[in-house]
C-alpha cells in the first residue's frame, strides 16, 4: 500500500508517512483524558514503586550483610603484671586457653551475681561473706560480677567513687575466698534503669514515649519506643560510646594492678534490632569491642578482655577476626532453657549449640568461656539439662558461669534472703574439675552427685602441681589413686586437692569419695 503524499519525512520523490495535525483543543482533550486515571490506579502505581524501592533496599542490605566480615586490630600495650603476691595468679591467654602465670590451663567455673546492678522495679538480692564462703567450699573459682554504668556515671562526666568503692570491696571479699572476678558491664533488654533494667544512665536516653505495650513479660522493656531509640542512638552515633569508653577507662584504672580480677566483660548481650543482625555485628558491635579494648588497654593491659556475640533466638552470630591480646570469647548459651527448642532430655541439639560456640570462638580466635547459662530450677528437667550442658563443657574443657547464685527459688541457687540453699541443684553443678592443669593433663567428665573424676596423664606432662576442685560442701573428702601419683594434699577450707605427679610417667588417675 502506498502512502499518500503528506507532510515531511520522505526523501524527494518518495512519499513519507502521514502525520495527523491536531488542533490545540484536541491536544487539551488528550491531556484531560490522560489525567482522568482513576485514583485507585494511581495509588496502585505508587505502591508498586514503594515495593520496588523496598526490594532494592533489601537486596542492597543482603549484599552488605553477607560480605566478608574482615578483620580488626586493637592496639594494646604489653602487659605489666609482675608476680602476684596472693593466692590468685595473673591470667592470660595462650593458644586458645586461659592460663596462669606458670602456664597451667585454668578453668573459670562459678556463678553470675547481680547484687551491684540497678533493677528499679525488682532490686537484686545482696551478696555477703556467707555467699562467698559457700561458693568457695563448693569448689568454684569465679564470679561474674555485674556492674552498672548508670550507677558508675549518674551525671555525665562525673563518676561515683562511692559506687566504685562498693565494687572494689566486693571484689576484695570474693578474692579472699580464692574467687576470681569477671567485671561485667551489665545491660539488659530495655537499655536503662529509666525503662526498668540495668544499663545506661538516665542522661544517655532519648526523650521518646516511655510506653511498655506488654508489661507482663520480663523482656517487654525492649519494646519501649524510648528504649529502642536510645539503644539505636548509642550504636549509630559516636556520642555516648565515647562516654562508655571513658567509664571503662575509669574502672580499669582502679583494678589495673589487681590479679584477683580475671578480666572485663565489655558489654552484656548487645541487642541488634532494628538494625539487621549481620550488619550490626560487623559494623557496630565488633568495632565497639575494638575501641573499648583500646580504651581499657591504655591504662590496663594486664587483664582478660571478654567479648560476646548477639543472643537472638538461635541465630548464629557473625564473628569478626580480631587481633588483640588476651581476648576471651565469653558467649552466652540459653538454648533449651530460655530459647526454644526447649529441653526434652535429648542432648543432641544442645551439643550442636556448643559446637557452634566453639566454631565462633575459633573464628575470633580466642578461648571459649560460657559467660551465662542457666535453667529455671523449679521446672521438670532442670537438673538433667544442667548435667547435659556441663557434660559438654567438660568434654570441651571450658569454663562457665551459671545464672545465677542468689536470686529466687526459680533461678538462684540461694534464695534472695540468703536462708535457703538449693543443695540438690548445687550437687549437680559442683562437679569435680581441673582448676589449674599443666600441659599433658586432661580430665574426663566430673560427677558431682557420686563424687568421681578420672584424669588422663600423658608421659610428656609438665612437672607442675595439678590443682583440682572438689566440693567440700556436698561431697565427702576425696581419695586419689594412680601409678603416676607421687603425692596429694586435701584442703577442705579451699575445696582444693593438689596432686604431685611422677615425672615422665603416664597413667590414669582416679579421684573418688573416701
Amino acid at each position: 500500500m502506498r502512502h499518500h503524499r503528506g507532510g515531511g519525512g520522505g526523501r524527494r520523490g518518495r512519499p513519507g508517512p502521514t502525520v495527523e495535525r491536531r488542533s490545540p483543543l484536541g491536544r487539551r482533550r488528550s491531556v484531560e483524558a490522560s489525567s482522568a486515571v482513576p485514583p485507585r490506579r494511581r495509588r496502585g502505581r505508587w505502591w508498586r514503586r514503594i515495593g520496588l524501592g523496598l526490594v532494592a533496599v533489601i537486596v542492597v542490605l543482603t549484599i552488605v550483610a553477607y560480605l566478608p566480615a574482615g578483620s580488626l586490630t586493637a592496639a594494646v600495650p604489653a602487659a605489666r603484671t609482675g608476680v602476684s603476691d596472693g593466692a590468685l595468679s595473673w591470667l592470660r591467654t595462650d593458644h586458645g586457653r586461659i592460663v596462669d602465670a606458670s602456664g597451667r590451663t585454668v578453668l573459670l567455673r562459678g556463678f553470675n551475681v547481680d547484687a551491684l546492678v540497678a533493677y528499679p522495679k525488682d532490686p537484686p538480692a545482696p551478696l555477703d561473706e556467707a555467699d562467698a564462703t559457700l561458693m568457695q567450699r563448693a569448689g568454684f573459682d569465679v564470679v561474674r560480677l555485674g556492674i552498672d554504668w548508670s550507677r558508675l556515671e549518674p551525671v555525665r562526666g562525673h563518676f561515683d567513687q562511692s559506687y566504685l568503692d562498693r565494687v572494689a570491696s566486693t571484689v576484695a571479699m570474693l578474692n579472699r575466698h580464692n574467687l576470681y572476678v569477671v567485671l561485667d558491664m551489665h545491660f539488659r533488654l530495655g537499655w536503662s534503669p529509666r525503662f526498668g533494667y540495668s544499663g545506661a544512665p538516665g542522661w544517655a536516653t532519648i526523650a521518646a514515649p516511655n510506653w511498655n505495650p506488654l508489661p507482663q513479660y520480663s523482656w517487654s522493656p525492649s519494646l519501649i519506643p524510648a528504649a529502642i531509640a536510645s539503644d539505636m542512638y548509642f550504636w549509630l552515633s559516636p556520642d555516648w560510646k565515647a562516654d562508655f569508653y571513658r567509664a571503662w577507662h575509669v574502672v580499669a584504672a582502679r583494678f589495673a594492678s589487681d590479679p584477683g580480677v580475671a578480666g572485663y566483660d565489655i558489654f552484656n548481650e548487645a541487642h541488634p534490632l532494628p538494625i539487621p543482625p549481620r550488619i550490626f555485628e560487623k559494623s557496630y558491635l565488633w568495632p565497639m569491642f575494638k575501641d573499648a579494648i583500646e580504651a581499657i588497654g591504655a591504662v590496663d593491659p594486664n587483664h582478660l578482655f571478654f567479648v560476646q556475640g548477639i543472643l537472638l533466638l538461635t541465630l548464629n552470630t557473625v564473628v569478626v577476626h580480631f587481633n588483640a591480646p588476651n581476648v576471651v570469647y565469653g558467649t552466652h548459651l540459653y538454648e533449651g532453657s530460655l530459647i526454644p527448642p526447649f529441653w526434652t532430655g535429648d542432648p543432641t541439639f544442645l551439643r550442636q549449640r556448643f559446637q557452634q560456640r566453639v566454631k565462633e570462638a575459633s573464628e575470633v580466635p580466642a578461648p571459649l568461656w560460657i559467660g551465662e547459662l542457666g535453667y529455671d530450677l523449679t521446672q521438670k528437667g532442670a537438673l538433667s539439662y544442667a548435667d547435659a550442658a556441663l557434660d559438654e563443657a567438660d568434654d570441651l574443657g571450658i569454663g562457665w558461669a551459671w545464672w545465677q547464685w542468689r536470686e529466687n527459688r526459680y533461678w538462684g541457687i540461694v534464695d534472695a534472703t540468703g536462708q535457703i540453699v538449693n543443695t540438690e541443684a548445687l550437687r549437680h553443678l559442683a562437679r569435680p574439675y581441673l582448676v589449674a592443669a599443666p600441659s599433658g593433663i586432661r580430665a574426663e567428665r566430673g560427677d558431682g552427685v557420686r563424687g568421681k573424676l578420672r584424669i588422663n596423664v600423658s608421659v610428656s606432662h609438665a612437672d607442675q602441681p595439678v590443682m583440682l576442685s572438689w566440693s567440700a560442701l556436698t561431697l565427702p573428702p576425696p581419695v586419689a589413686s594412680g601409678t603416676c601419683l607421687s603425692g596429694s594434699h586435701w584442703d577442705a577450707t579451699t575445696a582444693r586437692l593438689t596432686l604431685q605427679l611422677e615425672p615422665r610417667v603416664s597413667c590414669q588417675l582416679t579421684i573418688r569419695t573416701s
